[in-house]
């Protein structure tokens, strides 16, 4: 946790917990999927929704650590579903549904074949 995370209470800001899903969302999708030869999610993914449940706050200096997972795959979607922990307690819990995106043409698109392969180990309980 940065310093500037943090919310006139001390505690780190409810819009942080977005950019700390985003950074793991973002591993996925560039990091992991490049190293599994898949580039093409790098092209355009954007937001359809997030959802987030604030169980308890973080304080500065904490170590927090994120789980992630696939809930649902679908031929223009995936759902990604996340867990924050502060130490070993669940501090959040979120999911953000994610369209992949033609950015060039403006409008969204299918999942490859590629990418629904790359994805579909990452599915985990419903």
């Amino acid at each position: 946790m940065r310093w500037s995370d943090l919310d006139a209470f001390g505690h780190v800001n409810n819009a942080r917990f977005l950019t700390l899903y985003e950074e793991a969302r973002v591993a996925l999708m560039f990091d992991a999927a490049r190293e599994a030869g898949v580039t093409s999610l790098e092209q355009g993914v954007v937001i359809y929704r997030h959802e987030v449940d604030y169980l308890r706050p973080v304080g500065y200096g904490r170590p927090v650590r994120i789980d992630m997972w696939l809930e649902e795959i679908r031929p223009s979607r995936f759902v990604v579903a996340y867990e924050l922990f502060d130490g070993e307690v669940v501090a959040s819990r979120a999911r953000s549904v994610c369209v992949p995106f033609d950015l060039a043409a403006g409008r969204p698109r299918r999942l490859s074949d590629a990418e629904r392969e790359f994805l579909k180990p990452w599915l985990g309980p419903a």
